[in-house]
């Protein structure tokens, strides 16, 4: 009986470490050559050139284009390295599809050329939840260049990372759980934006 329960134990120890390693696993969402696996919003243009994707806009269109992943995600770490040259941009998780010019519902980590990189918006619900000041954006954001950003979300906790530094945190959120992961051409201004590398990994 006792090697029985052992074997058991051993068993049940066994499963539940695949499971963590492959909730663990990272999986690209860009696989550097097209953009199989994610689909398009009207507003500006998105295309793939060396490897990079690059999302262009001008100032007279008015959507903001967004290009979602065809999946949905509910808990997971999410990151990308981007470089923002013009305009506001963003990393949208949890996002819902709307029928008007903002394309979605969701949260967004902010990425922006000048400012507010790594603050939280939700956009169609709160706006800003965390809206950090220039002098902390300077602490962690490198300009015209590429940087990295994080984003963990499980259940209602959510944080937010530029290149290494904790920028925005929330515990106990009231906002949503699941959804899709998008980036952001934000219409009525000219917009340059480049992504090389957009990962995740499920925590679920």
């Amino acid at each position: 009986m006792k090697n029985n329960i052992r074997l058991f134990l051993i068993a049940a120890i066994c499963i539940i470490n695949v499971n963590l390693a492959s909730a663990q696993k990272w999986i690209n969402l860009f696989n550097g050559k097209d953009l199989a696996g994610w689909h398009i919003l009207p507003g500006g243009n998105w295309q793939v050139e060396k490897g990079v994707i690059v999302g262009t806009s001008t100032a007279d269109e008015k959507k903001h284009g967004m290009l979602l992943t065809d999946s949905i995600f509910g808990d997971f770490e999410v990151e990308i390295s981007y470089k923002a040259v013009k305009g506001n941009s963003g990393l949208y998780f949890r996002a819902e599809k709307v029928q008007d010019d903002v394309g979605v519902y969701g949260f967004q980590a902010e990425i922006d050329p000048e400012k507010d990189a790594g603050g939280l918006y939700e956009t169609g619900g709160r706006t800003w939840v965390v809206k950090p000041t220039p002098e902390q954006v300077k602490t962690w954001y490198k300009s015209n260049q590429w940087n990295t950003m994080k984003v963990r979300a499980v259940g209602r906790d959510i944080t937010v990372w530029v290149n290494g530094k904790e920028t925005a945190k929330l515990t106990n959120d009231p906002g949503r759980t699941a959804g899709r992961i998008g980036l952001q051409l934000h219409g009525g201004m000219d917009m340059e934006i480049y992504f090389r590398q957009v990962r995740i990994r499920s925590l679920e």
